[in-house]
């Protein structure tokens, strides 16, 4: 591919000031200009992600001071608005905050011997009134007698929390389905599953969806909160855990992803 070059050059003389030629020093510098494009694409990003819910919180609260902040039928919405784009902005922060902490290798993992069976279970009860609230029916499928996995479990509850909560976010309230399971691949790997029947994702858009602050469908992520950085975190906790991550989609049917662990005994 195309490189950037670095060029210093510099004349050789002798003492009585004769020039006899030249000395060139080439140096390719193109992962540190990408890595200042990939720094000004972030910040850029991550700009126009925080612009949103500010234009909200302002807009509101100043409509409020002007009048409607008396006018119940409209105080509360505006309020509830609001609360609304401030959390929105909370969780915006905390994303960036943490994948900048993953991103720049500032974490300590502390792998153990981990049950994947107790690490869901957690994760879903955290999630409980997000399922509730839509209605949705959960399946989770850990079979019986599986094998610890080598992982940090801290921020293994993190990929699934955010896998489930990109489940919930893909499928309609009252028909939505989210099926978890975890089986044996073989004596060495372990794979975890989420499954759901929601929007799906269109094949031009599946080698992009970890990529930071890109969404398939822009308007529904930001209806549910989404802040476009949660697969980008998961994908770099997974490759921490010297696993992988897979997912299998199409458009309208529903997503499957599919992350591999290792097994505790095999380190």
């Amino acid at each position: 591919g195309e490189r950037i070059m670095q060029i210093n050059s510099m004349p050789l003389a002798t003492m009585g000031k004769t020039y006899e030629g030249c000395v060139f020093v080439m140096k390719d510098i193109t992962t540190v200009r990408n890595l200042e494009k990939i720094r000004r694409d972030f910040v850029a990003s991550v700009s126009h992600e925080l612009r949103t819910p500010l234009t909200v919180i302002s807009g509101y609260t100043e409509t409020l001071l002007e009048g409607a902040l008396h006018d119940p039928a409209h105080a509360v919405p505006f309020l509830k608005t609001i609360l609304q784009a401030s959390q929105q902005l909370t969780a915006l922060v905390n994303d960036v905050l943490d994948l900048s902490r993953i991103e720049s290798g500032a974490i300590d993992y502390q792998f153990t011997a981990v049950d994947i069976g107790g690490v869901v279970r957690k994760a879903v009860e955290f999630l409980k009134p997000s399922l509730e609230k839509k209605q949705i029916r959960l399946d989770v499928r850990i079979t019986a007698g599986l094998p610890t996995i080598y992982a940090d479990a801290r921020y293994l509850d993190i990929v699934i929390r955010n896998l489930v909560d990109n489940a919930i976010n893909a499928v309609d309230e009252r028909n939505g389905r989210i099926r978890i399971s975890a089986f044996a691949m073989n004596k060495e790997v372990v794979r975890l599953e989420v499954e759901d029947n929601g929007v799906g994702i269109a094949k031009a858009d599946l080698d992009r969806i970890f990529e930071r602050f890109y969404r398939v469908d822009k308007g529904r992520s930001r209806q549910y909160g989404g802040t476009g950085l949660g697969l980008s975190i998961v994908k770099h906790i997974v490759l921490a855990h010297q696993g992988d991550i897979v997912v299998n989609s199409k458009l309208n049917h529903g997503s499957v992803f599919s992350v591999l662990l290792k097994v505790a005994h095999s380190k």
